[in-house]
């Protein structure tokens, strides 16, 4: 499946909620089902920085995919951050990299956190574009 196709699968699964308390209680609902990291990925290293609570990126490519793995210690941010990872797991670095993450606006999202908790998941969708950047240019001079 493409960004493109990943971005309208996640638009469509949380369109149907209109009432905000009901779209972040199945974000929440998603974050409980979610596999988390295990506790030596659990690091500061892998900390993104400006976020309320904990949260955890653990970013990974091999044979040219980008791989992408979180957990907080909080159910909502876990929850926020899980979609931000699935809509980029499997693309390209190059993919990752030109992809916003725009959607949560579209559905509702980011206008219902907290200042601190939007600098977090821009922080988190940051982290990980740079990381697509970085990677697409260390392959790209070898």
């Amino acid at each position: 499946m493409t960004l493109a196709e990943k971005r309208t699968a996640l638009i469509q699964e949380l369109a149907p909620f209109e009432d905000p308390h009901e779209r972040f209680q199945y974000i929440i609902d998603r974050a409980k089902g979610a596999e988390g990291l295990p506790p030596e990925l659990r690091i500061e290293q892998l900390l993104i920085e400006g976020c309320t609570s904990n949260l955890w990126l653990y970013p990974t490519v091999r044979d040219g995919i980008c791989r992408f793995r979180c957990d907080a210690d909080s159910l909502i941010t876990k929850g926020i951050a899980t979609l931000v990872c699935e809509l980029y797991d499997g693309a390209t670095p190059s993919e990752v990299a030109a992809t916003d993450a725009e959607f949560l606006a579209e559905v509702g999202i980011t206008q219902h956190l907290s200042p601190n908790r939007r600098t977090g998941l821009a922080n988190l969708v940051s982290k990980i574009r740079a990381f697509g950047r970085h990677t697409h240019d260390a392959s790209a001079s070898q």
